[in-house]
């Protein structure tokens, strides 16, 4: 029984050869030898590709599949933007808006270096490319690569979503307009009340602590994901006895249900959170949602609920009695 082995020269190994042929009957007495040079060829063939149109890989395929491979093991925010360039990059503000306040000042001051050397080292280049986190960070427009990279704040008169809406806001801009427009937004939006304790004294107590929601908002800026398809912003949607804060993106890595806020954690964008803790919206890392649970249990209110599935991750946090 003859076979076509040879013409799309397809071999299985050795000793797989051997249990066909020993099973069926066929004859690979005509199948040439298929050195390494062939199994290079075959590794660069693509689905539907003949192997006999493969050409030798040389250095230039070797090194691209070399940087796709390390790409593909890279966090989102760290991939290079293969369509955006340098010019897509706010360099003014980079230059002087956040090298000044992620790098120590004695460092800038003795650094001769070209602005794309520098940006290269604090990974918001690769190569000639910006990363994700470069047009995040950056960008002169975040929202034309990303369209979900924004907020959306709703505050609504009454408990319910078709309640009338009191507040609507969709954030945009590059991560620290966005996030400075959110914190002044949450605190603006805090209630307080004056309570009279004893005859001489007053005690004024906010429904939240603008520090607890603060630190759960950032939270979830840093740990939402942006290549989930979904194009989803970050919500917060503010209710008349709570406040729903929601992010794309579950639980990644060790972290589990249990050890969440705990100490245990795991970044989906590290390169986000390094320029958020640059520009002050993060203390250490990790401490957000700790920090978060004691400005709560101090100024009265309910331990933070959260709710996680793959798709995202919901903080709710009640008013104080």
């Amino acid at each position: 029984m003859k076979n076509n082995w040879t013409k799309s020269y397809e071999s299985p190994p050795a000793a797989g050869r051997r249990a066909v042929e020993e099973n069926e009957g066929i004859d690979f007495s005509d199948i040439p030898e298929l050195d390494e040079t062939f199994w290079r060829k075959a590794a660069l063939s693509r689905p539907g590709v003949p192997v006999e149109t493969v050409r030798q890989a040389n250095a230039d395929d070797e090194r691209r599949s070399t940087d796709e491979r390390r790409a593909a093991d890279l966090s989102f925010d760290m991939r290079p933007a293969a369509a955006a360039g340098q010019d897509d990059l706010d360099l003014n503000y980079a230059r002087y808006g956040y090298l000044p306040r992620v790098v120590a000042p004695e460092v800038l001051e003795h650094d001769r270096r070209p602005l794309a050397e520098r940006l290269l080292s604090l990974r918001m280049l690769d190569g000639d490319r910006p990363t994700w986190g470069a047009l995040l960070a950056l960008g002169k427009d975040p929202q034309r690569w990303l369209p979900g990279a924004y907020v959306q704040f709703l505050r609504v008169d009454g408990k319910d979503i078709t309640d009338p809406i009191r507040t609507q806001k969709a954030l945009h801009g590059r991560l620290e307009d966005v996030l400075r427009r959110l914190t002044d937004l949450l605190e603006l939006s805090v209630s307080v009340r004056t309570e009279v304790a004893g005859c001489v004294r007053e005690q004024r107590r906010p429904d939240y602590p603008a520090a607890a929601l603060r630190q759960l908002a950032w939270n979830a800026a840093m740990h939402r994901s942006y290549d989930d398809g979904s194009n989803a912003p970050v919500r917060v949607y503010w209710f008349a006895d709570r406040v729903e804060i929601t992010n794309p993106g579950g639980l990644r890595g060790p972290v589990t249900e249990e050890n969440f806020g705990r100490g245990a954690t795991s970044y989906r964008n590290p390169l986000v959170a390094e320029a958020m803790r640059g520009l002050g919206f993060a203390q250490r890392f990790g401490l957000g949602v700790p920090l978060a649970r004691r400005a709560l249990a101090e100024n009265g209110n309910p331990p933070p609920e959260f709710a996680f599935s793959p798709a995202e991750t919901r903080v709710t946090v009640r008013a104080a009695a």
